[in-house]
């Protein structure tokens, strides 16, 4: 047995040496000086050495303890040595998969262009709302408690749409870490309910009877030809606004009568197919009758002011307005009409959501709707078509 005088006169020699305490620990005295503990063992069979620290820094009243508690696991058969690698493994992987790290990621995976508005917006609302709480920790570490308090002190703000975006963006980084095998499960999932719920914000629609009304009114339009095309065809088709106005000739194929708008245009990141009607294509036909190209290719509503440029929002916004529409409604709000009238008139509410493009979460689902509804969808959208076009008549 070793005393602590002893382990203090303990002199450097040519070779590094040994003193032996009991128990399988011993000293190792170096060359330079320097005095390590080590515990030697036996587990399967096999005989393995584990470090207790450096002396004096660890006395040898701390090396028997540290001693005793390896042993005592070594009976519970834990090898100390592996349980060693893994806890510096779990290191390293923590210090790798923080919630900041893992974020950043799938931001890069999600966004091809990072540079986009909807790319700009998301990391903004990482960088302001969740990494100052949660972008240091672990992933795998973070707690229900620490999640909440995150989007509670958003809530404070008084900004609930806010904290309900910022938590959706949670939740996707949660999934995306679960899939890559670095989270076991969505920590968003496991805490519904604890948060505070914005109201919801509907855009302003037409009813059936508003819209016969502005269908009626349409030739008093005082816009431009371009624009009163746009709107009659957002009608028609009820798509996205965006989508809309960035519409570009070589995306319709006249031949299948559709219009298949691209992934990178859509907000599910999705291609969508929009049936046209015989309504929708005697738009388009005007439209070519206004296309510096002849409708052969770029875009099919530009900007009046600048053709090289889409349509802005506002314009189809403003053209509302100046119908004497403020308030009643929006571009957005077609959708809204559309789909009341069509689920009042009896079509299928997947075929209805299909065609709005809305998000189907399960994407084996989504890719089967996408099969199965598409002939549905066009015998929906040419009766919608002739719905319209008889709205019009006086």
């Amino acid at each position: 047995m070793l005393t602590e005088l002893q382990c203090k006169n303990f002199q450097p020699r040519d070779k590094s040496y040994k003193k032996f305490d009991g128990g399988g620990m011993f000293l190792l005295i170096k060359p330079n000086g320097n005095k390590y503990w080590h515990l030697k063992y036996k587990y399967a069979g096999k005989e393995k050495l584990v470090s207790l620290g450096v002396y004096p820094g660890i006395s040898l009243k701390e090396a028997r303890k540290k001693r005793d508690e390896l042993k005592l696991k070594i009976s519970e058969n834990v090898d100390p040595v592996q349980e060693k690698r893994q806890a510096k493994n779990e290191l390293i992987e923590n210090v790798a998969n923080t919630f900041e790290n893992i974020a950043l990621e799938w931001h890069k995976k999600k966004w091809e262009d990072s540079t986009s508005k909807n790319a700009k917006l998301e990391l903004s609302r990482l960088k302001r709302n969740a990494f100052p709480t949660l972008g240091a920790r672990p992933i795998k570490k973070i707690t229900a408690k620490q999640l909440i308090d995150t989007i509670q002190k958003i809530e404070k703000r008084g900004v609930l749409t806010e904290a309900k975006k910022t938590r959706g963006i949670i939740g996707q980084i949660f999934r995306y870490a679960i899939a890559t095998k670095r989270a076991d499960h969505d920590l968003i999932a496991d805490t519904r309910g604890a948060y505070k719920q914005p109201k919801e914000k509907h855009h302003p629609n037409f009813s059936e009877k508003e819209l016969k009304e502005f269908l009626q009114n349409f030739s008093s339009f005082k816009g431009t030809v371009t624009t009163k095309l746009a709107l009659k065809f957002l009608i028609l088709t009820f798509v996205r606004s965006g989508e809309l106005r960035g519409a570009r000739w070589e995306e319709f194929n006249f031949e299948k009568n559709e219009w298949r708008i691209p992934a990178e245009r859509m907000k599910m990141k999705e291609q969508h197919i929009v049936p046209l009607s015989k309504q929708a294509l005697e738009v388009l036909g005007e439209a070519r009758k206004y296309s510096n190209n002849g409708g052969q290719e770029g875009l099919v509503f530009p900007s009046v002011t600048n053709p090289a440029k889409k349509m802005s929002d506002n314009t189809l916004s403003k053209a509302f307005r100046d119908q004497g529409y403020q308030g009643r409604a929006t571009p957005h709000g077609m959708r809204a009409t559309a789909s009341t009238i069509l689920n009042e008139n009896g079509f299928k509410p997947d075929v209805i959501e299909r065609q709005l493009a809305h998000c189907e979460r399960n994407k084996v689902r989504a890719s089967y709707n996408h099969a199965q509804y598409l002939q549905e969808r066009r015998e929906m959208m040419n009766w919608w078509g002739d719905f319209v076009g008889k709205l019009e008549e006086k």
